[in-house]
């Protein structure tokens, strides 16, 4: 059964039309990864899945009900969250505090922050820190954001998404920047999320998208090319021509 769902999504700025009539199906509790060369559309597609964009036209449903044109921050309240590709973090807030703010907006009432401590809320901290366990950060709690290395601040933003108590998460390129060690972390935890969560995932590192995807869909200028496993896009040759241009033809 299909959770997340397109019919037609397009997106133009202007002349540029950035996402081209994109018709996809996301598996409840799959890992679904979008790939394609550097300005294929994936972001974008991102930024309308989300709210961030509206889209020109075409339609988008959530579990079955049509969220066409339902802004960013209603969109987190029905149950999708998303990771960036630069890490967007709090700094000069403990680990604890980002994920808290996380867990706290996504409750259904926020009546009386201004009057309560933090302390107050023992679930919503209950929440921060067990997205901090899932990512192996718990034992750094109480670290200041900057203080930690970038991988674990990939870790961080991821643990932040989940506080955000999602059904769908959408992770925009997790591995960016990271060492081999830090991208066999992240593979892990990608892996982990599996069943738990409907995974949906942007990744320029291919050896990262054949492990952990069970749908693969191929983007090129704005549009769907290709869709299927890991092993039939290998074969595609329309992939492999979109990738490797003339050399592959």
């Amino acid at each position: 059964m299909a959770l997340l769902e397109t019919h037609g999504l397009t997106k133009s700025f202007g002349a540029l039309t950035a996402v081209n009539a994109v018709t996809l199906r996301v598996e409840a509790g799959a890992v679904h990864s979008v790939i394609g060369p550097n300005g294929a559309g994936k972001t974008t597609l991102f930024n309308l899945l989300t709210g961030a964009f509206p889209p020109s036209s075409g339609q988008l449903f959530f579990d079955g009900k049509d969220i066409t044109g339902t802004p960013s921050h209603r969109v987190a309240h029905l149950g999708l969250a998303r990771s960036f590709q630069r890490t967007n973090v709090f700094p000069a807030l403990s680990l604890l505090d980002n994920v808290w703010i996380a867990a706290f907006a996504r409750n259904v009432s926020r009546r009386g922050l201004t009057w309560r401590r933090a302390q107050h809320y023992p679930e919503t901290t209950e929440r921060a820190r067990s997205a901090l366990a899932d990512v192996g950060l718990a034992e750094k709690a109480n670290h200041l954001a900057r203080e930690i290395s970038h991988g674990e601040q990939r870790q961080l933003e991821l643990a932040i998404a989940l506080a955000a108590a999602p059904r769908v998460l959408l992770l925009d390129e997790p591995a960016a920047g990271l060492s081999p060690d830090e991208t066999r972390k992240m593979v892990a935890l990608v892996r982990a999320l599996r069943g738990r969560y409907t995974v949906v995932l942007i990744e320029h590192k291919m050896d990262i998208i054949m492990n952990v995807s069970d749908r693969i869909s191929v983007m090129h200028f704005g549009s769907l090319i290709a869709e299927g496993t890991p092993a039939e896009i290998q074969r595609n040759p329309d992939v492999r021509r979109a990738y490797l241009g003339g050399a592959a033809a």
